[in-house]
Parts: structure tokens; sequence; C-alpha cells
């Protein structure tokens, strides 16, 4: 039987113990899973690095970053999922991919020919419209962080699409989005829905004539490799939503939490002003290459994909809501 002297030792020596290994355990780090689906050297990753940096210096260590680019974690239909049962912390998924969680408002941003220019988009995701959409997020348990810019689309394929005859049985990828399966279907084309990583594969082999998506990743992917045309057609536009699940976020530190809202916001602003510089050059750089024969967009044209396209807008408002899209017809002027 131990002695009181003894128990009193044995217990100090505990209380010693558990002493020295609170601190060690305080300082383990708190580790975000950022994972993304495109490449490093897109706007997205690069943002994605730079909140790493901002949020690790921010809160002096506290926070570690990990960054998955590529979909080295999860491909498209899988991320948000992964994010929900807390697999992952924090994604940037593009704003099509709301849709099929249940919140359709955010196909808004899919519209053809409804921006005509960044300062149309930024009136709606810093005013009103961008975050009543934001807050819509909460009810899925996902938190929405900040908007980030990857610009405006061109069309690409293995024939001329200059005209919108000359979609007529092409079978064109698209990320899910009914917006965008409305899209090629006014256009005459077959809509084919599949993960960012496999539009190569499945270009080079013929599964898919062609493709939607901005300079920046049409070249980082090497798209223009097995695509011999090319139309900047400017129609469409690609941002994502960096958003974190909700449980994570509000158990944090309030301070941390405050640093880490500080980093989002300056690694947005990073973000987005690189973006149009990113895609210029990717647009350059894949005309240099010369495997592709880009056509640039005239007025007259502009409008013949107008009036083809604009039907799509009607066509939507019954999922996407028809109060939303006159409300961003009022902001962007639109009659």
């Amino acid at each position: 039987m131990f002695g009181l002297r003894t128990l009193a030792g044995v217990t100090s020596a505990a209380v010693m113990t558990l002493a020295l290994a609170v601190p060690s355990l305080a300082q383990d780090p708190i580790v975000i899973k950022f994972s993304h689906v495109v490449a490093p050297d897109t706007p997205k990753g690069k943002g994605a690095e730079r909140f790493k940096q901002l949020a690790e210096d921010y809160t002096d260590g506290a926070v570690k970053v990990e960054i998955y680019p590529n979909s080295q974690l999860y491909k498209d239909k899988e991320e948000l999922e992964a994010l929900q049962m807390g697999a992952v912390q924090m994604l940037a998924p593009s704003l099509a991919k709301f849709g099929p969680l249940g919140v359709p408002g955010f196909e808004l941003f899919d519209l053809p020919m409804l921006f005509k220019d960044r300062d149309d988009l930024v009136r709606l995701t810093q005013g009103e419209v961008g975050q009543d959409l934001m807050a819509q997020l909460e009810d899925k348990g996902i938190i929405g962080l900040a908007y980030w810019d990857n610009g405006f689309k061109i069309m690409t394929a293995n024939s001329p699409v200059i005209s919108p005859d000359d979609f007529l049985g092409l079978k064109m990828r698209i990320q899910s989005s009914k917006v965008l399966e409305a899209q090629f279907q006014a256009l005459g084309a077959v809509p084919q829905v599949m993960a960012f990583s496999e539009v190569y594969q499945a270009l080079q082999t013929g599964v898919v004539d062609g493709t939607e998506n901005t300079p920046s990743n049409t070249y980082t992917q090497r798209v223009n490799e097995v695509q011999k045309h090319a139309t900047v057609s400017n129609h469409g536009y690609l941002g994502y939503a960096v958003i974190v699940h909700k449980g994570f976020w509000d158990g944090l530190p309030e301070d941390v939490r405050a640093n880490l809202e500080k980093a989002m916001a300056e690694a947005s602003d990073y973000a987005n002003d690189i973006a149009q510089d990113e895609n210029d050059a990717a647009m350059q750089a894949m005309r240099d290459a010369g495997t592709t024969e880009f056509h640039d967009m005239t007025e007259d044209e502009r409008a013949e994909w107008f009036a083809a396209l604009r039907p799509v807008h009607e066509q939507m408002a019954g999922r996407i809501g028809a109060d939303l899209i006159q409300r961003a017809y009022a902001a962007l002027g639109i009659e």
C-alpha cells in the first residue's frame, strides 16, 4: 500500500507531467486543408498560396494551411461533400458548383452574356446580390468568405466556333450546371458534364469535341495542345467562392478567426488583381504556341451570340429565381 508521502510524490509527478504536456499541446497548429482542382500557377492557385502565407504569418504559426491543388484530394463532384463532412476545411469551387448543393442562385453568374466587363461583375459580387447569395450557404453548413475572379471564358473546339450555328452537334464539356447545359443546348451542341481533371484526355481522345474556360485554365491544363480552334468570345464568366466548413470556422478562437479574415481579404485582393494579367499572359502564350487558331469576336458576331443565348436567361428564371435575375439586371443596367 502506498504511504501518504509516496502517494503525494506520485500525484506531484503526475501534475508536473501534465503541466509540461499542456504547452506542447497548445503549440500544435490548427490545420486548414485547402483543396482545389486547378493548377498552382492559375489565379486561384496563386491566391490560395498567398492566403497560406498570410494566414501563417498573421497567426504567428498558430495556423498551418495545407494546399492540395490539381484535384490531389478530391475531384469536382467530391469536394463539396468532403467539406461538409469535415474531411477538408476550405475550398474555392466555381460558382456553378452550388446549384447541385441546393443553392441555385449562384448559377446567376453562369448566365451567358450577362456581364459586359469586370466592372459589371464587381457590382454584383460586392453588392447586395452577391452577399445575399453567400448568406444562403450557412444552411448547408458552409461559410462563404470571398469571391475570387478568374475572368471571362473562351470557346475551344477542333472545328471553328465563330457563329452559333458552328456548335451544332458538337459534344462540349461543361462542369455540372443546369445553366451551362441550357447554354449549349441553345447553341445546338451536346453538353457533357465532366471533371476538370479529365478534360485534357477527353479532348485528346475525342470523347468530347470542345470546351469553354478562361485562358489561364485553358493554358495551364494544356487544352490548347489538343484544340485546333478557339474563339475569344468572353460569353461567360468563371469565378469562385472561397468557402469554409461552418463548424470549423465557428469553433476557432476569435483572435485566430480575425487574423484569418484579414489574410483572406488581402489574398482575395491579390487573386482578383492578378486574374486579368494571368489570363492575358496565358492568351499570348497560346497564340505564340501556334497549335490553336484564335478568332477574335466582332461586335456583329457578339450581337448574333447574344440573340442566340439571351433566351437562356428566361429559361433559367424558374431555377435561379426571376426576382434574383431582375435584381441583377437592375444592378447592371440591363433592360
